[in-house]
């Protein structure tokens, strides 16, 4: 698996490129993955849920939507998805390492074509100096290309859980659409 480096300066303009048009963001990839006859899935922390809500939102989504899961806890990522529990002790769920893991496990166990996984703090609490309220990570899979990004909603004025979890979406499925046209 190749492993492909985001910036941080190209999470910003992804957001920025697809922050007004998520809906659309979305249509696209379900058409381009029902095009060439592929599946999606995906396992959300602090997103808990909302990946899959937008999914399956779109029309024709029942055939390229394989499973969504919602893996809150440590223990069900470690359980569901084989995330090491070293990783979770060294690096801590909100982690670049995390997001890989998840994404390395939904691979493994749902075979989909594309999987993304997301990891972070939605707040008001819980963020500390080194790992703010609003630092989000997602892990991508399309193809034999893995992509991490680090998501720092904070730099883009998202603030509120609400706001937070929305700029991970956008940004995860914006770099998810990138990786589609790549191919």
């Amino acid at each position: 698996m190749k492993s492909m480096s985001v910036s941080c300066e190209d999470v910003v303009q992804i957001y920025k490129e697809n922050a007004n048009a998520l809906d659309k963001t979305i249509e696209n990839i379900v058409q381009l993955l029902d095009k060439r006859d592929l599946k999606i899935s995906t396992a959300e922390s602090c997103t808990g849920g909302l990946l899959s809500e937008l999914i399956t939102s779109v029309s024709g989504a029942s055939k390229v939507f394989e499973m969504g899961l919602c893996t809150y806890s440590n223990d069900v990522k470690m359980k569901l998805l084989g995330v090491p529990e070293d990783i979770l002790s060294k690096y801590g769920a909100v982690s670049y390492q995390t997001a890989e893991a998840m994404v390395l496990g939904l691979k493994k166990l749902s075979g989909a074509d594309l999987c993304i996984s997301i990891t972070g703090l939605a707040g008001p609490s819980g963020g500390t100096p080194d790992c703010p309220v609003g630092t989000v990570y997602a892990g991508i899979i399309f193809g034999d290309k893995l992509c991490v990004c680090h998501i720092k909603a904070y730099e883009m004025q998202c603030i509120t859980r609400r706001e937070v979890r929305n700029a991970a979406a956008v940004c995860a499925f914006g770099m998810s659409l990138r990786m589609l046209l790549e191919e």
